[in-house]
């Protein structure tokens, strides 16, 4: 009797800790994340560092990254992810070329999109409460000319804890124009449907 009652505890236990896992996931910070701006910034960049998010994940791909983002980047996030379905249905060529191919999500395009390393310079708290965070990236390969460039994490308080509410990535010179990943996310989107960019260039290039 002991017996049954002990498998049938665990057939119990493996039934409600997923759940439990998974509400436990969904409500704050994970204990993992640090809470100081820096350190959070810091912890944040070394997954960059590590996994090139390139265009814009959903599903698996993004799941390490989403602990770090506010909901309203998430949102905005889920909804490239929904656009770039909807080019892949519209340009069902294997061949074609998806738009956002090349975008590191973090850190910018082309060679911005894989970084090797990096380093926190400063932070300013804004008015509005929310702190900017300015990163140097670095790429250095065998054969090309060492970049870098520079991106401004912007973190909310959410829940609590600080949360990545967008990133800015910087002009390189005056011709240039700084742009928001936020802004990078909706380039040739109309919500969750692609209608295309405004004119042959690539939109996504930070330039007028």
């Amino acid at each position: 009797m002991n017996s049954l009652r002990f498998l049938l505890l665990l057939q119990l236990l493996q039934l409600t800790t997923p759940l439990v896992l998974g509400q436990a996931a969904g409500n704050g910070k994970p204990a993992s994340l640090p809470n100081e701006p820096e350190a959070m910034v810091r912890s944040f960049y070394n997954e960059v560092v590590i996994l090139h998010p390139l265009g814009s994940p959903g599903g698996e791909a993004i799941k390490v990254f989403a602990p770090y983002l506010s909901k309203a980047l998430r949102h905005k996030i889920d909804i490239n992810v929904a656009c770039q379905d909807d080019w892949g249905r519209q340009n069902p060529d294997p061949n074609s070329k998806p738009p956002f191919l090349e975008f590191g999500l973090f850190s910018g395009d082309d060679m911005r999109a894989e970084p090797q390393a990096f380093s926190i310079e400063r932070k300013e708290e804004e008015k509005d409460g929310s702190i900017r965070v300015y990163v140097k990236l670095t790429r250095d390969e065998p054969g090309e000319s060492p970049r870098s460039w520079h991106v401004v994490v912007i973190l909310r308080r959410e829940n609590g804890h600080f949360a990545v509410d967008d990133v800015i990535y910087l002009k390189d010179n005056p011709r240039d124009v700084d742009v928001r990943l936020t802004e990078y996310l909706s380039k040739g989107c109309n919500g969750p449907h692609w209608v295309g960019f405004s004119d042959q260039r690539s939109d996504l290039k930070p330039h007028k």
